[in-house]
């Protein structure tokens, strides 16, 4: 029962961890269209603006973070899952960050530095103009990222999955009966001198 309720919550953070993954790849395929772009328009300028740095660092992060995440979860072990948990923590709370600064504050484009692509307005623009869309997909990654840590929170109390020890165990202990019994056989054996005479078992007995 313990080794299909830890497969069952393996599964499920991989699918739930594979949320960022996807984002963090459309980040990716996003920053590259933009460098291309940037290429074919300004050849004379090689420095790419920091919006495209962004896109491309932001995915790059994500698909690392997902990479980690699955084999967090293979292995189950203790201190992969907490530096997982830890990683997601530190990103929901950047997400927040941004949010509220967002929400909060009427001047936050000022608060960017200047994009010379105009990729950041056309970026703003969509969002406004697909703001229930860009609402629902910003939940749903919010909730994946809430759904991570709250299955490595109990797979971590599970523990690590001791069954393959358990039987490498036993096949090295089954290895060395062998060895051991011949080490008793040869304890057991007598070597005779052949300069001292044999003598009888009666002799022994008296």
């Amino acid at each position: 029962m313990g080794r299909i309720l830890r497969s069952c919550l393996q599964s499920m953070l991989k699918m739930v961890n594979s949320v960022g993954g996807l984002v963090g790849v459309a980040f990716i395929l996003y920053g590259l269209w933009m460098m291309r772009v940037w290429y074919r328009e300004f050849h004379s300028d090689r420095t790419l603006p920091w919006f495209i740095y962004t896109s491309l660092g932001l995915g790059v992060s994500l698909c690392l973070i997902t990479c980690f995440g699955h084999i967090a979860a293979e292995t189950s072990n203790g201190h992969c899952i907490s530096f997982y948990m830890v990683l997601i923590f530190l990103l929901v709370m950047l997400e927040a960050a941004i949010t509220a600064d967002v929400i909060l504050n009427k001047d936050w484009e000022e608060d960017f530095p200047d994009d010379t692509t105009g990729r950041f307005n056309e970026f703003k623009n969509f969002i406004r103009s697909n703001f229930e869309l860009c609402q629902w997909v910003g939940l749903t990654i919010v909730t994946a990222q809430g759904m991570s840590i709250f299955l490595a929170m109990i797979l971590k109390a599970l523990g690590p999955h001791r069954g393959s020890s358990y039987d490498s165990d036993d096949d090295s202990v089954n290895a060395r009966l062998p060895l051991l019994r011949n080490q008793v056989q040869q304890g057991a054996t007598y070597v005779c001198d052949p300069h001292v005479p044999y003598k009888s078992d009666s002799w022994n007995v008296r």
